[in-house]
């Protein structure tokens, strides 16, 4: 049995896969499988994995296009390790990544999760690293409270991220159910009661390209977390109460920006004022050509490396 199983959902990725496999292959630390889930890709990235002759991959075909979630779950339910890695098709490991991820592992055994540091790569140009001060450690330790430090930027992303296989058995698998933050619906569930080992390195690169990013008029239609119902759930946690507004705050934005005003009417009305700074009360209430100004203007200082946002602790 391999150490890792390493889950990696494909749906039309040909420009990006063959990196992003190349990664995974060239690990210092070698004992894997790779667990492909193609969701019906109608592009050459199939035939581009194909070209891969290692004993290590196995590509499993969904009989229809059932999403993201969906394909995490069936990679996760054909995994035989003990311990799953995922990574997004368009992203990429460093050389170390599950070099660093045995160490925790070791390191950790009361821990469930295991994560690290990551960088941003903006349209294949500017490379951003986001900082997360961390009080209790300076490189690698237990994170006290995942929703204290998730609630601006996350402390990791869905491919430099680790799970024992046993917890999906107890916290549930991802929501298929869901479209949009999946990985937010499933962090909820996962830390309300589980912990996190942390290694404060870059060990994986997200790549942020207009081709992997949903555009703020595709969000009509999503299908996000219920917040309401985690909010009722954990009702007694107050960190979970902050993180969940948080979220509802991007979201709300996003709705408005797209013109739905339902939905950030729905959101927003759900927010406690004190889990949110000035600076997003302010965007919230402003008009939405003045919102749609400052998201233009930050992304276009994000393609020049410069981090223009409203969030702060």
């Amino acid at each position: 049995m391999p150490n890792f199983s390493v889950v990696i959902p494909l749906y039309n990725k040909e420009n990006f896969i063959s990196q992003t496999l190349t990664s995974v292959l060239n690990q210092s630390f070698s004992d894997f499988e790779v667990v492909i889930v193609n969701d019906c890709s109608t592009d050459n990235s199939v035939a581009i994995v194909n070209q891969f002759k290692d004993p290590r991959i196995r590509l499993i075909h969904h009989q229809k296009n059932s999403g993201l979630s969906a394909s995490r779950n069936t990679g996760i339910k054909n995994s035989v390790a003990n311990y799953i890695a995922f990574l997004d098709a368009d992203d990429l490991w460093k050389v170390d990544f599950l070099k660093t991820i045995h160490f925790l592992i070791q390191e950790y055994p009361e821990a469930d999760f295991f994560g690290t540091k990551y960088e941003v790569n903006l349209d294949g140009k500017k490379v951003i690293e986001y900082t997360i001060p961390i009080k209790e450690f300076e490189v690698h330790g237990i994170i006290p409270n995942f929703f204290d430090y998730s609630r601006n930027y996350s402390i990791y992303t869905p491919s430099c991220f680790c799970a024992k296989k046993e917890v999906f058995e107890k916290v549930g698998y991802y929501n298929e159910k869901v479209n949009y933050s999946e990985d937010v619906d499933f962090n909820i569930r996962a830390y309300a009661e589980n912990q996190l080992a942390y290694y404060n390195k870059v060990l994986a690169t997200y790549l942020m390209i207009s081709e992997n990013q949903i555009t703020q008029e595709s969000l009509l239609g999503k299908t996000i977390p219920d917040y309401d119902f985690f909010e009722e759930k954990y009702k007694d946690r107050a960190d979970i109460k902050k993180y969940l507004d948080f979220q509802r705050y991007v979201k709300a934005k996003q709705f408005k920006l797209s013109g739905d005003t339902k939905m950030f009417k729905k959101l927003a009305s759900k927010i406690d004022g004190k889990n949110i700074n000035f600076k997003q009360k302010i965007l919230l209430k402003l008009p939405n050509f003045f919102v749609r100004l400052i998201s233009f203007t930050k992304q276009k200082l994000q393609k020049k490396g410069i981090e223009f946002n409203s969030y702060s602790r």
